[in-house]
C-alpha cells in the first residue's frame, strides 16, 4: 500500500435494513482505526531460558475507531446520535483505500460536541467493536 490521502479513509454507518445500506459519516477531518489483540501469557518455570511464551489464538481481538470533524450531513448525524442513545450495536463499514474494508458491529462509546464562539461546531466520535469484525481486501 502506497501513500494515501487521509480524506479517502471513510467511516460509514449502516441503516439496519435488509439489505443494509451505508451512509458515509460526512465532515470528518481526522480518523483513526486501531486493531488490537490481547495476548495470553502462558510462561512458567519450564519456559526455555525464561523467555515469555504466548498462547497463539487465545486472546480477545478488538477494534476501535475515532474521528473528529464538522457537521455537514444531518442524516448521518441523526443515525450516529440515535446509535449512541440506543447503545445497540450498529453495523459500521470502515473503508481503507487500496487496502480493504472492515465491517461489523460497533457501539458508539463516546460522542462529543464542541464549538468556539467565533468558529464552527465540531464533533468527535469513538467506536468500540461489539462483535466479530470482518475484513475484505481490495
Amino acid at each position: 500500500m502506497g501513500a494515501q490521502k487521509g480524506r479517502d479513509l471513510l467511516l460509514k454507518i449502516g441503516d439496519g435494513g435488509s439489505p443494509e445500506r451505508f451512509e458515509t459519516v460526512a465532515g470528518l477531518r481526522a480518523r483513526t482505526i486501531s486493531l488490537n489483540a490481547r495476548s495470553v501469557d502462558v510462561t512458567d518455570g519450564d519456559s526455555v531460558g525464561g523467555w515469555r511464551e504466548l498462547l497463539a489464538g487465545a486472546g480477545a481481538k478488538s477494534a476501535a475507531v475515532s474521528g473528529a470533524g464538522v457537521f455537514r450531513d444531518a442524516a448521518a448525524d441523526a443515525m450516529i446520535r440515535q446509535a449512541f442513545f440506543d447503545q445497540a450495536g450498529r453495523t459500521w463499514r470502515l473503508v481503507i483505500p487500496d487496502f480493504g474494508t472492515l465491517e461489523g458491529p460497533f457501539l458508539v462509546a463516546a460522542l462529543e460536541y464542541a464549538g468556539q464562539h467565533e468558529g464552527e461546531a465540531t464533533y468527535a466520535i469513538s467506536l468500540a467493536s461489539a462483535g466479530a469484525v470482518s475484513f475484505a481486501g481490495i
